[in-house]
């Protein structure tokens, strides 16, 4: 039975390179998978896949506007889909990959935040927390050495930012994986 997941963690976690890890191993068997990408994140150039250890892949972009029961509609037989930055989906967009799982029986795997700097959810994280049939927390730690569970956006001299639009693409340089006590300021 094919499920819909929902992979999610703080920055620098790894989700990016397990999902090229995951399509390795399907494509290494001889199955065919689809890879997305908000278009929105062009740290790396868009429509990248891209692991901060180095490997990266080209992905097909998604928007807002993006429909994926038409994008996958007339696909051959796909072993599966996979879903880097799932944080951007909209609502509707996590109904069609929910409908594309179940119905479709194409099992989707989605990576991403599940909160932004504020601590608030993604509107695609939040619909993923409701409709996923199964949700794992990947793991990174805090510079303090406890687990990191939120994403702290930092200035150029590195003190915290509590104010300003929830989506400012950025990496390193711009946020900071720290668990909730780091976060706190405590």
């Amino acid at each position: 039975m094919a499920k819909l997941f929902f992979r999610y963690a703080a920055m620098n976690a790894g989700k990016s390179t397990a999902l090229l890890q995951v399509a390795h191993n399907y494509e290494e068997r001889g199955h065919a998978v689809r890879i997305f990408t908000a278009g929105v994140d062009d740290r790396y150039g868009r429509g990248m896949v891209t692991s901060r250890l180095g490997p990266q892949r080209v992905a097909e972009v998604f928007t807002p506007e993006s429909d994926f029961r038409a994008l996958l509609g007339a696909t051959p037989a796909i072993a599966c889909v996979l879903v880097d930055e799932a944080q951007f989906l909209t609502k509707d967009q996590v109904w069609a990959l929910h409908e594309i799982a179940h119905i479709r029986h194409v099992p989707v795997i989605c990576y991403g935040l599940r909160t932004d700097f504020q601590g608030e959810l993604f509107p695609g994280s939040a619909s993923l927390l409701a409709l996923a049939d199964e949700m794992d927390e990947m793991k990174t730690i805090c510079d303090c050495g406890r687990k990191a569970t939120m994403n702290m956006r930092v200035d150029a001299t590195g003190r915290k930012q509590t104010e300003g639009a929830q989506v400012e693409i950025g990496g390193n340089s711009r946020y900071r994986a720290v668990c909730g006590r780091c976060f706190r300021g405590a």
